[in-house]
């Protein structure tokens, strides 16, 4: 894909955003290396399930249970190669 953000890391920026309720400038200052799951006060454990979920029906992906794990979640970077390599499947 052409250009510095694919179109599946522009859905799972979009997606945190929508969830968790960031704002625009929070949401468009996500770097790879963003820390999510316990620096981020918005997502919590019942907003990773929210989170999947969007996830699942905006990319048309199935996440397995045995798929989430600290590391889905340790950064944003993490969760944007897991994305990616769903959608690839």
């Amino acid at each position: 894909m052409a250009g510095d953000t694919t179109e599946v890391e522009a859905m799972v920026r979009a997606v945190l955003g929508d969830v968790l309720g960031l704002g625009a400038e929070r949401t468009a200052a996500l770097t790879a290396e963003t820390a999510l799951f316990g620096s981020l006060p918005e997502l919590d454990s019942m907003a990773v399930a929210g989170l999947l979920t969007e996830l699942e029906d905006r990319l048309g992906i199935i996440i397995e249970d045995d798929e989430v794990d600290g590391e889905l979640l340790e950064s944003f970077g993490n969760l944007v190669a897991f994305a990616e390599a769903k959608v690839g499947r």
